[in-house]
């Protein structure tokens, strides 16, 4: 045990040596995300991050690439419907695109809820790209941590501010947690994954972390599926790159439109008294070496 525990500091005290030499190296206005915030938002179950890489409610990691300006569903349950809007740039050297998410849709009930990345070129930290709507009704919320914004329906729906700019928690009472960060790619990440991006658009996009409350055991899309007590993973898991397919599965008209082939949306409730409830999902827990934890966690070398 002392040994693991040893380990487990030795591990954090290099991540930290290395944030820190990242940010002493990085030349002003270049943007940096560092491992530390993508081992805390981007590495649990429920995460869609990067170009997109997924985790899904069984703790298996997977890529679903898409295509650039469409969009997909993410999650189709009766009465909770998510969708993306992916952009990218062409991969002339591959049979795909480079693709992010720039924005959700999210429809409950009667009511529609927008996150959004607003385009940019030059990426400062100190401004605010997102953009948030409810009902079409956009929502302007103070630049400042804690700021917050809360519906008068029912279920109620509340937006707080994480930081100053850039990242929100979004929640529906009783439905689902949302965390959501506008990140640019950097010139580095461009570099580094051949990207091709410009200075004319720093393709400014969402990492995003998902937390369900009440899934039925119907629940369908990209993520969605993966929470279906009986959902076996169709990707190739040993693969350096588990890529998951059905781009024509789950696509879908536009951003608001719940009408991809697997949809399960019916809105007002999403009344089906056949139809067994998943509540308070509970996924196997497991602590890596790196410190990561949690359930659905799944260690990797």
């Amino acid at each position: 045990m002392a040994q693991t525990n040893m380990v487990q500091i030795l591990v954090t005290i290099l991540l930290l040596v290395l944030v820190a030499g990242e940010a002493a190296t990085t030349p002003p206005g270049i943007a940096k995300k560092t491992w530390l915030c993508n081992l805390q938002e981007c590495d649990r179950p429920g995460a869609v991050c990067q170009d997109p890489r997924f985790i899904g409610g069984d703790g298996i990691t997977f890529y679903f690439h898409g295509k650039k300006d469409s969009n997909f569903c993410l999650v189709s349950d009766p009465n909770l419907h998510i969708n993306a809007h992916f952009i990218g740039r062409r991969n002339h050297n591959m049979k795909r695109d480079f693709t992010w998410v720039q924005s959700i849709a999210i429809l409950i009930d009667y009511h529609q809820i927008y996150v959004g990345a607003q385009k940019t070129a030059t990426w400062e930290d100190s401004i605010d790209r997102l953009a948030l709507s409810f009902d079409g009704e956009p929502i302007t919320l103070h630049e400042s941590e804690g700021a917050k914004w809360k519906s008068s329906t029912v279920p109620v729906v509340s937006i707080v501010r994480t930081a100053d700019t850039n990242s929100v928690i979004v929640e529906v009472e009783g439905k689902l947690r949302i965390t959501a960060k506008v990140v640019p790619i950097t010139e580095e990440d461009s570099r580094i994954h051949r990207y091709g991006i410009t200075r004319e658009d720093c393709f400014a996009h969402l990492d995003l972390g998902f937390k369900f409350f009440s899934l039925s055991n119907k629940v369908s899309g990209v993520l969605g599926q993966t929470y279906k007590p009986d959902y076996v993973s169709r990707v190739d898991i040993g693969a350096q790159m588990p890529v998951m397919g059905g781009v024509k599965e789950f696509e879908t008209t536009s951003l608001f439109s719940p009408d991809c082939s697997v949809a399960r949306f019916v809105g007002n409730n999403g009344s089906n008294n056949e139809i067994e409830m998943v509540e308070d999902l509970k996924l196997p827990s497991m602590r890596c070496i790196s410190g990561i934890d949690g359930e659905g966690v799944v260690c990797r070398r």
